[in-house]
């Protein structure tokens, strides 16, 4: 059994525990990591995820502080022209290979074990891992802390339990299987049925037109309409800065007109911050997804829309619903769309981020997974006391729905209140391409921008609708923890 020690372990080589690694090597320069982790390539989910996912957010905030993506352009074509680019999967893979070979290893100061399972601590805190493919076990001596990087537990449609039967010979795949279809023409599918109502299923919705596939043949099964955030207003940069803020002030003024988060979210969507794929129907989801109007304008071509709760099984001419049954055509392909991204049982490990000898990353400004993950590791360098590190990092609940949004919201306002009142924290930031305001901000400040001038009133509106922000989150506090 080989030994091993460590200043930090971190359980987990996806994003979250890359962008901790990559500002704990800066910000202490002393300290030795060490990574375990199950894949066979650094970038967590990313690994299992469909051939044509691509990031939501801009590629320009993603990833790590110390490393850009070749992909930092605008968009010329496509949905999201005139907008910042979304790294494709395969781009995001490569870019954190790029990041753990030529940035974390090189250091001679980071371990990382592949394809190796965390099995947990002895009574004297020694740590344990085994190697999923000889069995061997190693210990590990972890000097400082352990690091659970695996909070989010994010599930994608290839490697999910299917929450439904399949009965007979039915073709049921999931979005990845998608791209292989030119390898059966003679064969292909007469009709597409897109199981759930999330980003995967959104994704896959614009996959199959941008394909070909004529929307007539594609019936969706949206249990529940969802919210979602317009790409529009989360864009890095001095050129999308007065719609960043219009946005931030927009929110705040809703929070302090409206009575719950339901009507919060109605105001923003009236000013189209926010976007619905049919203005119809009342949305009863978000899930923090981010859109363009052009994917909205794709999706809305695809009319058979089923609402009649969820999908209990599948078979060779009719799927049935928790409320009907559906008859569809015999030659059918069910795409599977019901992986939860971020599964909501990840609440059960919440709890304080700094935790002793355990740091437990979780979102600090939600949905920022891996700008909370640095921020996390900066407090760990910057501060000795974990009640000190603990009122700066309180952690961001992963709410689902409407009534529950002014949680996240209000936590995330707490946060950020708190870092901009640490001068050596908010100079970080100042500088973080991970923080999508911070950098655009100190460079206009630096060069005497003539456009500071029209945020004059932004803290105003801030603190003037702080209460009501305050009142809302509270009560979608209470709805979020009762359920």
């Amino acid at each position: 059994m080989a030994n091993l020690e460590t200043d930090y372990l971190i359980v987990g080589a996806g994003a979250v525990g890359l962008a901790f690694a990559d500002t704990l090597l800066d910000e202490d320069p002393d300290c030795h990591i060490t990574f375990v982790d199950k894949h066979s390539k650094p970038g967590g989910h990313w690994n299992d995820a469909y051939g044509f996912v691509a990031l939501h957010q801009p590629s320009r905030t993603y990833g790590v502080n110390s490393m850009a993506f070749p992909s930092e352009h605008i968009d010329t074509h496509g949905p999201n022209k005139g907008l910042h680019a979304l790294a494709s999967g395969t781009e995001v893979l490569a870019y954190f290979e790029k990041v753990m070979n030529m940035r974390l290893l090189p250091s001679g100061r980071v371990d990382y074990h592949r394809l190796s399972e965390f099995t947990g601590r002895d009574e004297d805190g020694t740590a344990r891992f085994r190697s999923i493919l000889s069995g061997e076990e190693t210990t590990v001596t972890v000097r400082r802390k352990l690091v659970d990087a695996t909070f989010y537990q994010t599930s994608v449609p290839s490697t999910h339990k299917r929450p439904f039967a399949e009965i007979g010979d039915v073709q049921v795949a999931p979005p990845g299987d998608l791209p292989q279809l030119w390898k059966r023409p003679d064969d292909l599918p007469e009709h597409y049925v897109i199981l759930g109502a999330g980003k995967t299923a959104m994704d896959t919705g614009v996959w199959l037109i941008q394909a070909g596939v004529d929307p007539e043949a594609i019936s969706w099964v949206r249990p529940r309409e969802s919210w979602l955030w317009n790409r529009d207003y989360v864009q890095p940069g001095e050129d999308f800065i007065e719609a960043v803020m219009q946005m931030q002030v927009g929110l705040m003024e809703a929070a302090g007109k409206a009575e719950d988060g339901p009507e919060m979210m109605r105001m923003m969507a009236e000013k189209d911050y926010y976007l619905r794929i049919d203005e119809e129907v009342e949305p009863e989801m978000f899930h923090f997804a981010i859109i363009s109007r052009g994917e909205i304008e794709i999706l809305r071509q695809i009319k058979h829309v089923i609402r009649a709760g969820h999908v209990l099984s599948v078979e060779p001419g009719k799927m049935v619903l928790e409320e009907t049954e559906v008859s569809v055509p015999q030659n059918t392909l069910f795409i599977d769309c019901t992986a939860s991204a971020v599964p909501f049982e990840a609440r059960g490990k919440s709890g304080p981020i700094f935790r002793g000898d355990t740091i437990v990353l979780q979102p600090l400004m939600v949905p920022l997974v891996v700008y909370s993950a640095a921020i996390t590791a900066w407090l760990e360098a910057n501060y000795d006391d974990d009640n000190k590190r603990n009122a700066m990092a309180a952690p961001g609940p992963l709410t689902d729905t409407p009534a529950t949004f002014p949680y996240s919201q209000f936590i995330n306002m707490m946060n950020r209140g708190s870092w901009m009142q640490d001068e050596k924290l908010s100079a970080w930031m100042s500088k973080s391409r991970l923080d999508m305001t911070g950098p655009t901000f100190a460079k206009m400040a630096a060069e005497g921008n003539p456009k500071l001038a029209q945020f004059a009133n932004v803290s105003k509106v801030m603190k003037d609708n702080m209460p009501g922000l305050i009142k809302l989150g509270m009560a979608a506090k209470a709805i979020h923890e009762a359920n």
